[in-house]
């Protein structure tokens, strides 16, 4: 089943975004191995990302493999505090 992610990250910019995009993907427009969108933008009061994953599993193996490891290690210019998080067992999914 897909599983959604969403993050906000509080007082996020632009540039916050792109350095912490450019630490834990593969490439310029590249996804991650098991995801299949990702999204991302302004909104209100700071930044968000929008991604799907093929399963649960899938994210959770991203989270903890690769995503978590570099928040930690720390990302120069990226965001400076963990996202607000709101995970989604998606019903549909079209692309």
């Amino acid at each position: 089943m897909a599983y959604g992610i969403v993050h906000f990250f509080p007082g996020g910019t632009k540039e916050q975004y792109e350095a912490s995009i450019a630490a834990v993907h593969p490439g310029p427009d590249k996804l991650p191995d098991g995801q299949v969108f990702h999204a991302a933008g302004p909104s209100a009061g700071g930044w968000t990302i929008m991604a799907v994953h093929e399963s649960q599993e899938s994210w959770e193996r991203f989270r903890d493999q690769i995503l978590m490891p570099r928040m930690q290690a720390g990302i120069e210019g990226g965001f400076a505090s963990p996202p607000e998080e709101t995970a989604i067992d998606l019903y549909k999914v079209v692309v």
